[in-house]
């Protein structure tokens, strides 16, 4: 199981607007430090964790931060439409449209999908894969 995961960001403030524009729609709450943000999913009633955590904090070595070539964070939303609200609102608090979304032949008939990168360049996928909504050949 994945416990967490993080990316660099040079602009903690930009970070913050762009996923603080979609991680809360999801459940994640926000904790900020020196050291940046830390977003993660609420603990249910005995529940020990919820994970994965969710870190956008600046380069332990003092470099700029770069996004990694073929890495990507992708986020479960609930349904399609919240896929597509929170592209676009991810879109307006400053991230870059990296594949509208809708379905790609690629993948099931259900998966439903939008790529954003962060202002970092982080590559994001929003997606829902609900075979209860209308699929791709439906």
């Amino acid at each position: 199981m994945i416990a967490y995961v993080t990316v660099g960001a040079d602009d903690i403030a930009r970070a913050k607007r762009f996923y603080s524009a979609f991680l809360p729609a999801l459940d994640y709450g926000l904790e900020e430090g020196p050291e940046g943000l830390s977003y993660a999913l609420a603990i249910e009633p005995g529940q020990s964790v919820a994970l994965p955590d969710f870190y956008v904090k600046p380069t332990f070595n003092g470099l700029p931060a770069s996004a990694g070539n073929g890495a990507m964070v992708a986020f479960e939303a609930c349904n399609q439409k919240q896929v597509r609200d929170l592209h676009a609102a991810a879109l307006a608090a400053g991230g870059f449209d990296e594949g509208q979304p809708g379905f790609r032949d690629a993948y099931g008939p259900h998966f439903y999908v939008g790529y954003l990168r962060d202002p970092q360049g982080n590559k994001i996928a929003l997606f829902s894969n609900d075979p209860n909504e209308p699929g791709r050949d439906g």
